[in-house]
């Protein structure tokens, strides 16, 4: 017999899959902290706000699998697909958009908001969106090195005393 998840809701999926998914990572480090492996998951925090799965409308921001130095936007509708808003032609529910790592960041934060905000997405997640765009792109970017400190006091003074530097 098969289930019609139609008519399941979507706190009612939460409450039966919140201790258990795939999606799930618990670590005993740091009192316990449980976190989330869900693509469209923005803050990889497990909590009921932020879990793209369970959610008809959901976003999600990745490193491309293309290009690591570039970005994609990953957007789910289950209400564009099916009119009652179940999810019953899961290929058809996802859609991505790549932002090419040359992209000005500004000018990401632009469009991830536009693309947002036309579909009708959930206006509190916006903060989190920028936020998680804006750590990966940090992460991507190239490292300076730390520059050497310079002696100073007495280490200074007895440096120069030596001639190994100007005082």
């Amino acid at each position: 017999m098969a289930t019609n998840f139609e008519n399941m809701s979507t706190d009612l999926i939460w409450l039966c899959t919140r201790g258990n998914n795939s999606m799930l990572l618990k670590r005993k480090q740091a009192g316990g902290v449980t976190f989330s492996r869900d693509p469209l998951n923005l803050t990889n925090i497990h909590n009921r706000k932020y879990e793209g799965f369970i959610d008809t409308k959901a976003i999600g921001i990745n490193p491309s699998a293309r290009n690591p130095s570039a970005l994609t936007l990953t957007t789910k509708n289950a209400s564009a697909v099916n009119p009652s808003g179940a999810p019953s032609q899961p290929a058809k529910l996802h859609k991505t958009h790549h932002f090419p790592a040359n992209t000005h960041n500004r000018q990401i934060y632009r469009q991830l908001i536009k693309e947002t905000t036309k579909q009708g997405y959930r206006v509190d997640l916006r903060q989190e969106m920028i936020a998680r765009a804006s750590a990966l792109r940090q992460a991507q970017r190239t490292k300076k090195p730390t520059p050497e400190r310079k002696p100073r006091g007495r280490k200074a003074l007895k440096l120069a005393a030596e001639g190994k530097r100007k005082a």
